[in-house]
């Protein structure tokens, strides 16, 4: 991007990154990464899962728009630059609804867990190690504790299709999951206020990409004020506060240090599962969880190309 002057907010966003420390921020966003979607199950049924996809995104967009101004954005980036930009979103778009559609079939703590594998298998392929190896191996075993594979077997009819159907969104939404990872990290080489600004514009991008998939569902909620302050909570509980702060800590901490803390990220949703959505773990979940957490905590990220070695120096 050109070089020029930065508006208010983002060195003000610089100077918060630089006094609350990257932890801080993370443990913001492990809370909110999950209390958001708790929260949008609870409109399932009155919005609709993609209704409430396009509320999360759309209502995320209008609150980064004043602050970042995505049309700045896009218009002093190179085409490279829109192009992150736009996959980026085009990312959030279709793992946000991957993840909801996931969500209306399958407990939290299964589709968080499986969100993982996909971040442990990207090192693995990255990084071919036994270090790797066992972590991949721990979480493989955990999510098959989860999903309670000899149960899974034993259905047929609806349940069963409904079951396969929720992994599918699952394993989608894992997928994408580690593409946001990696393009998190490429936005976020900015420094913490160029990384907003360019979520900024992914957000905005996403909305377009969105529009297609929910928009028709949330439609039917206009005429309930209620349910749209409710689906704008829902957007800034899942996409703002998780995000913004996801971009603080990826500024300041190396890409291991993240990946370590990402550990945290299954407790955290059979947490609120618990909490929020009364989903009760049993013995078995609660050993699936410990291993998909044992997987993320004791993997190693693939070595980092040479551009990206400052930023990740930084401790």
């Amino acid at each position: 991007m050109n070089n020029q002057a930065p508006t208010d907010a983002p060195r003000a966003m610089s100077r918060l990154s630089e006094a609350v420390p990257p932890h801080a921020w993370f443990g913001v966003s492990a809370i909110f990464h999950y209390l958001g979607p708790a929260f949008a199950v609870l409109l399932f049924p009155v919005v609709g899962v993609l209704g409430v996809a396009w509320f999360r995104i759309a209502s995320a967009a209008c609150v980064f728009a004043p602050f970042t101004k995505p049309w700045h954005t896009f218009k002093r980036s190179t085409v490279r630059e829109r192009i992150l930009l736009a996959t980026l979103g085009a990312c959030l778009a279709v793992m946000n609804s991957a993840f909801y559609l996931a969500l209306d079939q399958l407990p939290i703590s299964l589709v968080a867990a499986i969100e993982f594998v996909g971040t442990i298998g990207l090192a693995l392929w990255g990084l071919r190690t036994g270090r790797n190896s066992l972590a991949f191996a721990c979480a493989i075993i955990g999510v098959a504790l989860l999903i309670d594979v000899p149960s899974l077997l034993a259905a047929d009819g609806p349940a069963l299709n409904a079951d396969l159907l929720g992994l599918f969104w699952a394993a989608l939404n894992g997928l994408l999951f580690v593409l946001y990872i990696i393009l998190g990290h490429k936005i976020s080489e900015a420094g913490a206020s160029g990384g907003v600004e360019r979520l900024g514009a992914a957000m905005m991008a996403a909305f377009i990409f969105v529009m297609p998939i929910g928009f028709l569902q949330a439609l039917d909620a206009f005429g309930a004020p209620l349910l749209v302050l409710a689906g704008m909570g829902v957007g800034i509980c899942s996409s703002v506060i998780p995000y913004v702060c996801d971009q603080l800590a990826m500024a300041c901490l190396p890409r291991a240090s993240f990946a370590l803390l990402l550990s945290l990220l299954p407790a955290t949703a059979t947490i609120i599962g618990l909490i929020v959505l009364r989903q009760i773990p049993s013995v078995m979940d609660i050993l699936g969880v410990a291993l998909v957490m044992i997987g993320v905590a004791i993997h190693k990220p693939a070595p980092i190309p040479v551009q990206m070695a400052t930023q990740d120096k930084i401790t």
